[in-house]
């Protein structure tokens, strides 16, 4: 990860995710959006950290609201949407479909010593592209030409879910 990226709290962050694992609130978590990009990419300016995770127990109440009750517990604040570690939000999101796939596909990293996951380029673009929004479009583009693209894999996970790339 880039210099950027080390003045977040990410270690933080993920220490909190895995102990979510430990306890049993979700089953496994990746790091996505602009953060899982910087790890293949130049930095780029990002507001959050995306946590995507799969839930333990699929009903809604065992998810999102366990989490932040539980991190609240250990001093996280709620600010909106997101919980705040050292004042920088983190956004967790429940994992289905593609966004769970990538969960399940995602590189084994340690960051900090700490051990944590992170969305493959190929599940980037493809949840990129999903989404369509024009920082989602810059992201594909960044990518393409930044990292190590294994297009086999890409093009399958495009066709499997109906997805198609921009025409550059």
């Amino acid at each position: 990860m880039s210099d950027e990226a080390s003045a977040i709290p990410l270690a933080d962050v993920l220490r909190a995710a895995n102990e979510l694992v430990s306890v049993g609130l979700i089953k496994d978590f990746a790091l996505g959006g602009a953060l899982a990009a910087i790890y293949y990419t130049e930095p780029v300016t990002t507001y959050d950290a995306d946590i995507i995770f799969v839930a333990s127990d699929k009903t809604l109440s065992a998810g999102i609201p366990a989490i932040y009750s539980y991190l609240q517990s250990k001093g996280w604040r709620v600010e909106r949407e997101h919980l705040l570690i050292k004042d920088f939000p983190v956004q967790f999101l429940a994992a289905s479909g593609l966004t769970e796939e990538a969960v399940c596909e995602a590189r084994q990293i340690q960051y900090q010593g700490v051990p944590a996951k992170v969305f493959r380029p190929e599940y980037i673009i493809a949840i990129a592209a999903s989404v369509g929004r024009h920082k989602d479009l810059a992201r594909i583009e960044q990518l393409m030409s930044q990292a190590k693209i294994d297009k086999p894999l890409l093009d399958d996970i495009l066709r499997r879910y109906n997805l198609n790339l921009p025409k550059q």
